[in-house]
């Protein structure tokens, strides 16, 4: 219905600017009479240059006759074209008509292949599609491609999320009940999935109890990383439902000054004189700091993977790996994080030792978002062959010997330990 007033609202305005074009007088004149008028004033021109004797008599005849032929031409051809040509209503009717028809057949094409209710779709949801972020989604493709991993996994949190966003988007952006039932299905695999949560929210927000989709979407601002691709979209859609509630947003608190603090010029130029292990110390303290901190605000989950990255940098991997896991338990890091937080782990191996069990879990969630991730395929392959797996060992091996390159150091080793599962 807003769609068709909106186009009514257009035809309008095209009217009301072209009105003045209908209004005018359209002088017309036929092509005959341009023709004629040329040739009358080449006459007049050559009469002219007779008379001051530019021209010989003879020259000035022949020119007249060849002048006079055109002329008995163009009215011969004027009488053969004379009942096709164009009179002065349809040039005055035709721009304004055209004008007209154009934004309403625009119209009924997008009725036809359009779909003005679909909200936006603020997650990637390219991996379950099977296509490339920047082509447009197929529905189809994406309910066929969540169906089939449903069909192998019942339980895969992330294909019932995309199959609840397919059925959400082939209804034009109403979240039925079947979508409601996968996405809860979502959750309960998988709490904090930011796309179920989104949609969950906008059932409610549909469904009249706008306080409870504004409070779970706040929930989900609060748990996604600073960078989250869909935090813009996220926090409009915040804005716009409270506006038509006419809820009032709380003021954010202010966030506690948990990051470490920047030093001065001056403090980093008196920082640079200070001897290696001195300026070692200074850095230290300060990420001290900002762990003492964090221990007065521990919801803090940027500041967490701040403290993590601090303590990765200064070697202390223990510690990184503890900072890691307080920001995962605030909102489930993504695949870059995991590999840092697995890496913080594995330093802690010892040659020849397999993974401790904490870092099989970290290693584990990588390997599922980064299933050719070496560092994943070398560790776990470690772990399932100290667990006495060895047909899992060797699969993950041969899948990293595969991904390194024909000179790689670690190859001849590599090999070693397959033979060692075949045994």
């Amino acid at each position: 219905m807003l769609e068709f007033l909106l186009a009514l609202l257009t035809t309008a305005t095209v009217g009301a600017l072209l009105w003045p074009l209908l209004k005018t007088r359209v002088d017309h004149r036929d092509r005959l009479s341009g023709e004629l008028a040329i040739y009358r004033d080449q006459l007049a021109e050559l009469e002219r240059e007779r008379a001051a004797g530019t021209v010989s008599e003879s020259d000035a005849t022949a020119a007249r006759v060849e002048i006079e032929r055109r002329v008995l031409a163009a009215g011969a051809a004027a009488e053969k074209i004379g009942a096709t040509s164009a009179g002065p209503t349809l040039h005055k009717f035709l721009p304004p008509a055209l004008s007209l028809l154009v934004p309403l057949l625009a119209l009924g094409v997008y009725l036809q292949i359009g779909r003005p209710g679909l909200p936006s779709a603020p997650f990637d949801h390219s991996q379950i599609a099977g296509q490339d972020s920047g082509r447009p989604l197929d529905i189809l493709r994406l309910l066929a491609d969540a169906r089939a991993k449903l069909a192998q996994d019942p339980d895969d949190a992330e294909a019932l999320a995309a199959l609840g966003e397919g059925l959400t988007l082939e209804a034009e952006g109403t979240v039925t009940q079947s979508a409601v039932q996968a996405f809860t299905k979502a959750l309960q695999k998988l709490p904090d999935d930011p796309r179920a949560q989104y949609y969950l929210g906008l059932h409610e927000a549909q469904s009249g109890d706008s306080r409870a989709a504004i409070a779970r979407w706040r929930a989900l601002e609060a748990k996604s990383p600073p960078d989250a691709p869909w935090l813009g979209l996220l926090r409009a859609e915040i804005a716009r439902v409270a506006k038509a509630a006419g809820i009032e947003l709380p003021t954010p608190p202010a966030t506690p000054p948990s990051a470490m603090p920047q030093p001065s010029r001056e403090q980093q130029e008196a920082m640079a004189a200070l001897a290696p292990a001195d300026r070692e110390q200074a850095i230290r303290s300060m990420v001290e700091g900002l762990a003492a901190r964090l221990e007065q605000n521990p919801q803090d989950r940027a500041g967490w993977l701040r403290l993590a990255n601090a303590w990765k940098v200064l070697g202390d991997n223990p510690r990184a790996a503890a900072a890691y896991h307080q920001a995962d338990t605030l909102g489930p890091v993504d695949a870059r994080i995991l590999a840092d937080w697995a890496e913080a782990h594995v330093r802690q191996v010892t040659p020849g030792s397999p993974p401790s069990a904490d870092a099989v879990q970290v290693l584990e969630r990588l390997e599922k978002v980064e299933p050719r991730n070496a560092l994943a395929l070398f560790y776990l392959g470690a772990a399932s062959l100290a667990a006495g797996d060895k047909p899992a060992a060797a699969r993950r091996w041969k899948t990293l010997l595969a991904l390194l390159p024909a000179d790689a150091p670690i190859r001849p080793m590599l090999e070693e330990r397959i033979k060692e599962t075949e045994k």
